[in-house]
């Protein structure tokens, strides 16, 4: 990448091969549960975007107003059991994510996010 292409070893006619017009793109999760950190060597070549976790009133009002719009055929008896049902799934979320289900390089399936946890709401 820096260099525009590389040298092929193995052939002696073309030993320069030239990158033209090419996009990298690629992906990552946080470091950790067998993940390493990416070198700044790398870094350097890519934008890198990021976000931060959502906070649990941004998941508690986006849960409201899907549960508003989902339960508004339903009885009042319904529409006042939706609060304590997100907070429910909120603590179920935390204990998810902050409890002894964390990913390690011998369990790298416990990974969980927030779409994991709305198939139980």
């Amino acid at each position: 990448m820096d260099h525009k292409g590389w040298y092929e070893r193995k052939s002696k006619e073309k030993p320069f091969n030239k990158i033209e017009d090419m996009v990298i793109l690629s992906a990552m999760g946080p470091p950790g549960g067998g993940r390493a950190e990416i070198t700044l060597r790398l870094q350097r070549h890519f934008n890198i975007l990021t976000f931060t976790d959502l906070q649990n009133e941004a998941i508690r009002t986006i849960y409201t107003a899907i549960g508003d719009a989902f339960f508004s055929p339903f009885s009042q008896e319904v529409k006042d059991c939706m609060a304590p049902l997100i907070e429910c799934q909120l603590e179920i979320y935390d204990v998810v994510l902050n409890g002894p289900l964390k990913p390690t390089p011998s369990k790298q399936h416990y990974l969980f996010n927030l779409r994991d946890i709305s198939r139980i709401y």
